[in-house]
Order: structure tokens, then sequence, then C-alpha cells
């Protein structure tokens, strides 16, 4: 059953028209193209999909007719595809990449408005790293396991190459909307959790994210983990998901480059 049309825009049964005008650009604008034309095709068609609900919502709820129809029965495809809306929405591919402002927003709308945006926008990146690395790992290993860690996204315990003997590393995947000193400092601790296991005396840690900090921030930051003693050493490799651009420990195996090219390539 398709998700009411006041769920999908996040608005009371009652609301007036123009707060459900500012409900759907603040929703149109987390699938602008903008903002998913490098997450992939799927996720670009689930975004396509999601915008054309949304509008059918916007033009539902704000024709009278139509609204009274849906309000009793729930149906309302018939008189929206008949009658255009007397305020049509803009079109899901032109919607704006931020919640628009002017006289009828207070400046706490607008504030919650660009919050919730950036949450839903920062929602679908993290499902297309999140898969897209999985991808990756599939395609290294071929066969792996997960394990719980509270914090990360991926838990992976490759299993061994069957011409080889000796095990792959542990990789842990963690999705963040800014890589940066601290957000690396809380990872470290928390991949410090790690059971440990004597057969794998290596955890690669993959902390991706659509903004990053400076080189400086982030080699500084590592080095002050790296003072810690930790039952298993640990790699950790900050990776910007725009560019899939890595800063790569110079100690790192092979398998880090690998992973990396594999994730460009998807």
């Amino acid at each position: 059953m398709a998700k009411p049309f006041y769920d999908l825009l996040d608005v009371a049964p009652d609301a007036s028209v123009d707060e459900i005008k500012r409900a759907f650009r603040r929703e149109i604008a987390k699938y602008h193209p903008d903002k998913v034309q490098h997450l992939g095709q799927e996720f670009q068609e689930i975004a396509a999909n999601k915008a054309a609900e949304l509008t059918r919502a916007y033009k539902t709820l704000t024709d009278p007719a139509a609204r009274a129809q849906y309000d009793s029965n729930g149906d309302a495809a018939e008189p929206v595809a008949a009658r255009p809306s007397p305020a049509s929405p803009p079109e899901p591919a032109a919607a704006p990449s931020a919640p628009p402002s002017g006289p009828a927003d207070s400046s706490q709308d607008g504030a919650s408005a660009f919050h919730q945006e950036r949450v839903g926008a920062s929602d679908l990146v993290q499902r297309a790293t999140v898969m897209r690395f999985r991808n990756a790992l599939t395609g290294e290993f071929s066969s792996w396991e997960e394990f719980s860690l509270t914090g990360f996204q991926v838990t992976c315990i490759p299993k061994a190459a069957f011409w080889s003997l000796k095990l792959p590393p542990r990789v842990l995947g963690r999705f963040v909307p800014q890589v940066d000193g601290p957000v690396l400092t809380e990872t470290w601790n928390l991949a410090s959790r790690i059971p440990k296991d004597s057969q794998r005396n290596v955890c690669l840690i993959f902390l991706m994210g659509p903004a990053i900090a400076g080189a400086g921030e982030l080699a500084a930051a590592i080095a002050d983990a790296r003072r810690k003693p930790t039952q298993t050493k640990l790699l950790m490799v900050p990776v910007n998901t725009r560019t899939w651009s890595a800063h790569v420990p110079t100690d790192a195996p092979p398998l880090v480059k690998s992973l990396l090219a594999r994730l460009k390539s998807a």
C-alpha cells in the first residue's frame, strides 16, 4: 500500500495549503538530481520515483476537490491526472537544491527545513555508499561474513582464497556526513573495541563521507590515535565519496588500493 500523502509530506491531515507547499519544497529538495548524480543509476531511479510520489501528493493535497476525494476514500489518481492543480509545483528535475525562504516562512521553519533536507540527502548517500562498499568487498573476496560492532554499517571478515592459507585482514566501513579530525578519533575509538583475532592482527577502517577535512587535520588525528595501544593494528583510510579519492597510509597493504579501485569503478 502506498504511503499516505500526509505522511509522505510529513504534514498533519488538517495542514493548510501553505504548510503543504512548504513541506513539498522541503522534501523535494532532498531528491534533486544534483544531489544524486554521483550515486549510480539505481539510486538516481529511487530519487526520481520518490520525487514523482511527492509531486503527486502535492498536486492532490493542494487541489480542494482532489483532496476531498482523497480524504474520503484515499484514491486520488483520477482527479489528479484529469485536472492539473491551479498551483502546479516545479518538476522534480527543477526542484530547488535548498529549501526556499520567503515571507511565508519563519526563520525557525527555514532552519528546520534545511536540517530535514540535509538528513534526507545524507540518508540516500549513505545507502548508496554502503551498497557500493559491500559490492566492492564481494568483488574482492567473493565470500565474507559480518559481525556486530557498534558504529559501523559494514563489518567484514573475509574468507581466505582457496590458493592461500593467509587470512585477509578484517575490514570495517563507516559512513559519516563529514570526515574530519573529531569523527576520525571517534571512529578509531569505536574500532579499537573489535574483538582480538589471533589469526588476523590487522583491521582496515574505511571512513567514508561526501565532505572531508584537509590532509593535515586528518594526518594529525591519525598520528594521535596511533599513540593509543590497541589489541589489533588499526589502519584508517579516510575516503571522499564524491570522488572516491582517499588518504592511504604508507603502511597499508595492497588490499586497500584494490578496494579503492573497485569503489571508483563501480
